[in-house]
């Protein structure tokens, strides 16, 4: 989630492209002992050399490149990379240091970086409430090894969902929020301090989320809507269009952010549709898109692939 004080924030968190591990009960795959690697994500103004003092300095340290990535932002002159590389095996035994001597150096010659471990796991929370099609996409893909994170709870506003959370054998936690936003949003983010998430997955929760829950929660909020705001907001949004006659149906997540619906676009897709299609044709078509459009944001969040620059993403490949 960028902080809207901030011109650039980097949003993602450390991961693991090894199985996932056991939470909540689940029966997971097991985590596999994969080398240590590093993944750096570092933004700021443009100058020649960049890509060389970077590299050169993950060499003199022992260590050995694996992928790099790199953009410019012409218009704003800023350089964004990600970089991913294996330590030598005294810097991989430096928890901390380590890290934070690429940040020091990186700052040294102008840049901004956050440095992560692939093989720390982040722990996402889901938030739904009735709709049930992102929910069950979201922990199959998990349970499958799609995800470098664990899923370590579900949290809703309704029970309908409960049974099916526990057949995963994920806790659920039921939170009201009718007639009692401020006090419910407390509780969900003592839940989330208590899990230790950082990573909130609005699988279509039907709440909005207020601007000190925004503000409170020291990870990041993934959101999942329809793409045909703002032409067709507010309630049945497939009938609106239905009724207009569109000819392309698509889903958008984004982050979250204190301005509804307007925070940076992770992944959009589209899909087209015809005079023959019914609204429930349109519906089914619609959330299709939405498991797919989610799950791979939530990927890429996942791997580190994505900076937040101003109101927009950059999505390393």
């Amino acid at each position: 989630r960028p902080h809207p004080d901030q011109e650039a924030t980097l949003v993602a968190p450390p991961h693991e492209e090894a199985g996932i591990a056991n939470a909540g009960g689940t029966n997971s795959p097991s985590m596999s002992t994969s080398p240590e690697t590093y993944v750096a994500l570092l933004q700021g103004p443009d100058k020649p050399g960049h890509v060389y003092r970077i590299g050169a300095w993950i060499h003199e340290k022992g260590g050995n490149v694996i992928h790099a990535e790199q953009h410019l932002d012409e218009d704003a002159n800023i350089f964004f990379q990600r970089i991913e590389w294996t330590p030598s095996d005294l810097n991989s035994a430096e928890e901390g240091p380590f890290e934070a001597e690429f940040v020091n150096y990186a700052q040294a010659v102008g840049l901004e970086a956050t440095v992560f471990r692939k093989n720390t796991r982040p722990k996402v929370a889901i938030f739904v409430s009735k709709f049930d099609h992102c929910f069950h996409d979201l922990i199959l893909r998990w349970k499958a090894g799609d995800f470098d994170g664990d899923i370590v709870a579900v949290i809703s506003n309704h029970t309908d969902l409960e049974s099916a959370t526990n057949l995963y054998g994920l806790p659920f936690h039921h939170i009201a929020v009718k007639d009692r936003k401020a006090e419910a949003e407390g509780e969900q983010l003592e839940l989330l301090s208590e899990y230790g998430v950082e990573l909130v997955v609005m699988a279509r929760y039907m709440q909005i989320l207020s601007d000190s829950f925004i503000s409170s929660f020291r990870g990041s909020v993934i959101n999942i809507h329809h793409s045909f705001l703002p032409a067709f907001a507010g309630g049945r949004p497939y009938h609106q269009a239905h009724a207009r006659g569109v000819k392309l149906i698509g889903a958008t997540a984004h982050y979250a952010t204190p301005e509804l619906d307007e925070g940076p676009i992770i992944q959009q897709d589209v899909m087209r549709v015809s005079h023959r299609d019914s609204v429930s044709d349109m519906v089914r078509k619609g959330r299709d898109l939405e498991k797919v459009v989610l799950a791979q944001a939530v990927r890429w969040h996942l791997q580190c692939r994505v900076l937040a620059f101003k109101n927009k993403t950059i999505v390393f490949d």
